[in-house]
Formats: structure tokens, sequence, C-alpha cells
């Protein structure tokens, strides 16, 4: 699975702590290996089309449009992301 990531997902990324980005990083690794593992939680944001989160950990979140065969990192940070991506669609 190819994996593209947004401008905003970069700038959003390069923002975070150290830690939180090292545990982005397993995360994804797990996405793509197995999107159902529990610890991911994915599941789509209500109101929106194709778009859905995974938690990195308890208090942060990943967002993302899939497709057969291409993830699309859309941002990462503090769980009011979601709220945000929902008021954009």
């Amino acid at each position: 699975m190819r994996i593209t990531r947004t401008d905003t997902f970069k700038k959003c990324y390069k923002k975070l702590p150290r830690e939180k980005k090292i545990k982005v990083v397993k995360q994804l690794s797990l996405l793509v290996k197995d999107p159902s593992h529990p610890s991911l939680n994915v599941h789509r944001i209500k109101g929106t089309g194709n778009i859905w989160e995974c938690y990195i950990d308890k208090s942060y979140r990943l967002t993302f449009e899939k497709s057969s065969d291409e993830l699309i990192l859309r941002v990462v940070g503090p769980h009011d992301i979601i709220e945000k991506e929902a008021k954009k669609n």
C-alpha cells in the first residue's frame, strides 16, 4: 500500500514532540499491516465521506483517506483535530 502525506500532515508532523513522532511511525506501520488492530481504533469520522481516524495514543489522532492501494495522510495531532476535520467537510 502506498502512503501519501499531504502538506498539512507534513506540517503537523514536524511540530510533534520526538516521542509522538516515534508513536506515529509505529502506528502507521501497524495501520498498513493490520488496519483492524484494536490499538488503532480505526473508524470513519462522522459527517465526512471518506475521512478516517486512528489512534496514535489516548490523546493523539491521525486522519486519513483511503482507497484500495493508497492511504492519504491528512493531519496528525491532539484529539481536537477530529472536530476540525469534520467541520471542513
